[in-house]
């Protein structure tokens, strides 16, 4: 098992290679970039996969500005959507940019799933999945690409990561 905590937030991947917080700040460590590129939170090696974990710890306050099924309707709606798309747009750049580290790393050799921990409810989650899925795009290929930028994506809450990964428990860090 390897433990990874980051954020606030701490995963154990049973099976991994290796597990790191990707996005490192700290200049003197070894998995530190020095470009201002943007980064997923972790990289977790697998036998047949690579996953990337970006986190979003969002107070229900905060939220709620991201949230465009609430029923608001005029300018609230409109501040809802432009909120929605930044978030959606942030999270879209933080995986290609990774995307383009790991290629300069000579790491996309593998499948590469992208998964957002946010702590958002399921069913802003499951948009913010959809949308990120066809910006991205998962699945699909250029006709000229040999392979796809991502296998899968999914933004799930803490609840639903342990449902969905069990072998890769996440848990809050208190104190």
């Amino acid at each position: 098992m390897i433990p990874v905590e980051t954020d606030g937030f701490r995963f154990e991947f049973s099976d991994a290679i290796e597990a790191f917080v990707f996005d490192e700040a700290d200049s003197t460590k070894p998995k530190f970039h020095g470009v201002p590129m943007k980064g997923v939170d972790i990289v977790a090696e697998f036998e047949d996969a690579y996953v990337y974990v970006e986190i979003k710890d969002y107070d229900d306050e905060f939220a709620a500005a991201y949230d465009v099924n609430d029923g608001s309707t005029g300018d609230a709606l409109k501040e809802r959507q432009k909120a929605f798309k930044w978030l959606k747009n942030y999270l879209k750049y933080k995986y290609r940019d990774s995307y383009l580290y790991r290629h300069a790393e000579d790491k996309t050799d593998k499948p590469i799933h992208y998964i957002c921990l946010m702590t958002f409810d399921n069913a802003l989650n499951s948009k913010f999945t959809k949308a990120l899925k066809q910006e991205l795009p998962i699945g699909r290929k250029s006709q000229r690409w040999t392979k796809s930028l991502a296998t899968s994506c999914q933004v799930l809450n803490v609840e639903r990561w342990n449902q969905n990964f069990p072998k890769w428990p996440v848990s809050i860090i208190t104190g």
